[in-house]
């Protein structure tokens, strides 16, 4: 069952007619483009509240076809491919407030699958409905373009031949920023996906991920107690983050 189709509970307090939540990755075109009150009520009447999920729900699958885009709202979610050959290719995680389902637009149809990591709950936008208003909305649609982009970059950064400490730093930094930017510590975190995972995305072996996280804690960059992870030397990690991350 796809959990993008199913009827969705009411919209719960954390947001209102004029606001979203202040972790969603819409919440800056609520007031920073000027709009009146009922334009910003006719964006928000767009989002509805779907979830939870237990961990391992599958919250669409590759070639469902495509209708809506989602924010996460609570938890994490992992996209993942299966090859010809049954190999699994994890392609990013998305934490609260990050959007799901932006690489189905051109094919209008998922090409990729949605696992939820831990128990998720997600805000679901209509992107038919979506689409129209960001034609009177120019805010919302340089949004939506910046949100692509992200994801282009994203993918972009882990194809070049660097290193393993240089691809772990990258991603620990990367969720570092990330976090930050939806109002939570930068330096304290708790990561939903396994070793593996993490080695599968940032194509190394688990054992390598598992070494380098050691060595790291060695050597006074991180904290870290099994899922629980501490920047300890935010200035070392940048430097050699520095590769990808490119500040």
């Amino acid at each position: 069952m796809n959990p993008f189709r199913t009827k969705p509970n009411p919209i719960t307090d954390d947001g209102d007619g004029l606001t979203f939540c202040s972790s969603c990755a819409f919440a800056g075109v609520c007031h920073s483009e000027g709009y009146d009150k009922s334009a910003l009520q006719e964006l928000h009447c767009l989002v509805q509240h779907v979830g939870p999920y237990p961990a391992g729900t599958l919250l669409f699958r590759e070639g469902d076809p495509f209708n809506a885009i989602a924010a996460v709202r609570s938890g994490m979610v992992k996209t993942f491919r299966i090859d010809a050959s049954g190999r699994k290719q994890v392609l990013g995680f998305f934490l609260l407030g990050e959007i799901i389902g932006l690489d189905a637009i051109h094919s209008a149809r998922f090409p990729c699958n949605a696992v939820a990591l831990d128990t998720v709950s997600l805000c679901r936008f209509s992107f038919p409905m979506m689409a129209t208003l960001a034609t009177r909305m120019p805010g919302l649609q340089t949004q939506l373009f910046r949100l692509l982009s992200q994801d282009i970059n994203k993918a972009a950064a882990m194809a070049g031949d660097f290193s393993a400490d240089e691809r772990m730093a990258a991603f620990v930094l990367s969720i570092s920023r990330r976090f930050a930017s939806r109002g939570f510590s930068p330096n304290r975190f708790a990561l939903s996906m396994s070793r593996t995972d993490i080695g599968n995305y940032l194509r190394l072996a688990a054992e390598t991920v598992s070494r380098v996280v050691r060595r790291f804690q060695d050597e006074g960059l991180l904290l870290v107690d099994r899922r629980e992870f501490e920047i300890l030397d935010m200035a070392r990690l940048r430097c050699l983050a520095l590769p990808l991350l490119r500040e």
